[in-house]
């Protein structure tokens, strides 16, 4: 069983980490059922951001990174204090530590920041929030990343992604990534998005 950790911050956004744990969910019932996601947080209880909450299977403090196999972090708002977690010590040392065993790595739209952050981006390609009114790929190339415009972003091990829309497919990738391109694509199939 490979097992995937959903780290969550304060002002997540839901979509984005409800893609992980459907497609990855539907791998565990319908497809070659090798994954399980786990949700954690530095808090019993979290607010996404809208408003809705969320209690986390464990609290990050409770869990042993070694144990797992992968790492897949939502993006947020900053109005719903999204980064005062994703840029926390803690939060840092998880991606850090996925990083230096060369885990899959896969984060969507501002959680790119929080990797950068961490300086696990430096000198590697990567994208963010990428609206034209945005401010994020601003932020993004201040930590020495090489900025890409490409909507999602893979390099090596680590996946970062230009906004919401791309949620779907970073999870896709993560599957095939942890599996195979033909279980994903099977995946794919039997939810409908291929």
């Amino acid at each position: 069983m490979k097992k995937i950790l959903l780290l969550l911050a304060d002002g997540f956004e839901a979509y984005e980490a409800s893609v992980f744990t459907d497609v990855l969910g539907w791998n565990q019932l319908e497809g070659d059922g090798s994954t399980r996601v786990i949700s954690a947080g530095l808090r019993p209880q979290l607010q996404a951001t809208w408003n809705f909450k969320v209690t986390p299977e464990k609290l990050l403090e409770e869990i042993d990174l070694h144990e797992f196999d992968a790492l897949a972090i939502p993006g947020g708002f900053e109005e719903a204090n999204f980064y005062e977690d994703a840029f926390s010590e803690a939060f840092q040392a998880v991606i850090q530590h996925f990083d230096s065993y060369k885990k899959p790595i896969a984060s969507i739209c501002v959680a790119s920041l929080a990797l950068a952050h961490s300086g696990i981006l430096h000198n590697r390609r990567a994208t963010t929030y990428s609206h034209p009114e945005s401010k994020r790929l601003g932020q993004l190339a201040s930590y020495g990343v090489q900025i890409s415009h490409d909507r999602i972003v893979a390099d090596g091990h680590v996946i970062t992604s230009s906004n919401p829309g791309t949620a779907l497919e970073v999870a896709f990738m993560l599957l095939e990534m942890l599996t195979s391109k033909e279980n994903a694509e099977k995946i794919k199939e039997l939810m409908g998005c291929s």
